[in-house]
């Protein structure tokens, strides 16, 4: 009895002592697998670290670009509708110069009774900034004749020198050929206006034979006299902008600054006789 009371006591500590053994081993395997982690784990973490500071950046860098790009395509957008809001003014802007021309053009029109009006455009001219000869698209065609005048709802360009089938010449007033029997609107003095090589290249003309006793100024309105047989009576050419005094009767002359600008034309009209 004693033996086997002895023996359970023997087992019991051998059971023990193993549990004890086992939960030690268990112990140091995990102390062991810890270490072998924290020396793994360490010097992991500032990798760890730099890799998602340089992924940060890096997507920082991909996203600047991104909107960078999308920047562009709205800068781009906004140039594209600027540059037609642009048009937009250009065009209305065009559209109302040519409200106010064709405005003046019918009171032209209603003082010239005996004249067609026949709108033109210029599709060629002299070397030069000034259009002192040029092309229009109108010719034989369209009942155009050498000696036509030609206007602007402003006031005198010139007169048809040539003629074909489509196409015209037209010598403007600012050029050495041309000669226009005119008068001072202010006193009716008789004169005449023509091109001068010098004034051309200044976009003007002057006036010749300018009576001893005409009371001539600056700013005094020149028009056509009706006289000479080519030009109507009354259109506007240009004013005085300058009174040049010689000795001689009938030397003097003035600058005159017509009141079309032969340096931007673009269409004319033309008067076709009915």
């Amino acid at each position: 009895m004693k033996r086997i009371f002895t023996n359970k006591i023997i087992i019991f500590v051998l059971i023990v002592v193993l549990l004890l053994t086992l939960a030690a081993v268990s112990h140091n395997e995990r102390s062991r697998v810890n270490i072998i982690s924290n020396i793994v784990s360490i010097p992991a973490v500032p990798m760890q670290k730099a890799v998602s500071f340089i992924d940060e950046k890096i997507s920082s860098f991909f996203s600047y670009f991104e909107d960078v790009k999308a920047t562009k395509e709205e800068n781009e957008q906004l140039k594209q509708r600027l540059s037609e809001l642009e048009q937009d003014v250009r065009d209305i802007e065009k559209l109302r110069k040519e409200n106010r021309e064709l405005r003046d053009a019918l009171n032209f029109k209603n003082r010239y009774e005996e004249y067609d009006f026949v709108g033109a455009d210029i599709i060629a001219k002299d070397p030069g900034n000034w259009f002192d000869v040029f092309t229009i698209d109108r010719g034989s065609k369209d009942g155009i004749e050498v000696n036509s005048p030609v206007i602007t709802a402003y006031g005198l360009v010139g007169r048809v020198s040539k003629i074909d089938a489509f196409t015209s010449k037209v010598v403007s007033i600012i050029d050495m050929d041309s000669t226009v029997s005119a008068r001072l609107s202010k006193s009716r003095d008789l004169i005449v206006v023509r091109g001068d090589l010098e004034l051309r290249n200044k976009g003007q003309c002057r006036a010749d034979y300018i009576p001893p006793d005409a009371d001539v100024l600056p700013g005094d309105t020149i028009e056509t006299s009706g006289m000479g047989g080519i030009f109507p009576k009354g259109i506007i050419i240009g004013k005085v902008v300058k009174v040049v005094q010689n000795e001689g009767q009938y030397d003097s002359y003035a600058i005159i600054e017509p009141v079309v600008d032969f340096k931007r034309l673009e269409d004319v009209i033309v008067l076709k006789k009915k």
